[in-house]
C-alpha cells in the first residue's frame, strides 16, 4: 500500500552520532520498540520494493517438487 499523506503535525528529532556503530545501535533499539505488526509491514514493503526494482511480479509460483515413490523388495 502506498503511504498516505496527512496534514497532522509530526514530531521530528535530529540526532548526531559519534560513530556508525552508535547510529546502528540506536536504529536497532528503535525497531525493537515498534510493535510486531509495524515491523512485518515494513518487511512487506521492502520485499515488494525489491521485486519492483528487479522487474519481477511478487506472485511467483511455489517451488515444484517431484514426487518419487520407491518400491522396496519384499523380504
Amino acid at each position: 500500500m502506498p503511504p498516505r499523506a496527512t496534514n497532522g503535525r509530526m514530531d521530528k528529532v535530529i540526532r548526531k552520532y559519534s560513530s556508525l556503530e552508535a547510529m546502528k545501535a540506536d536504529e536497532y533499539r528503535d525497531w525493537q520498540q515498534r510493535p510486531v505488526h509495524e515491523r512485518m509491514r515494513a518487511v512487506m514493503e521492502l520485499t515488494l520494493a525489491a521485486y519492483k526494482m528487479k522487474g519481477q511480479v511478487p506472485d511467483v509460483r511455489r517451488l515444484e517438487r517431484t514426487l518419487v515413490h520407491l518400491q522396496f523388495p519384499e523380504s
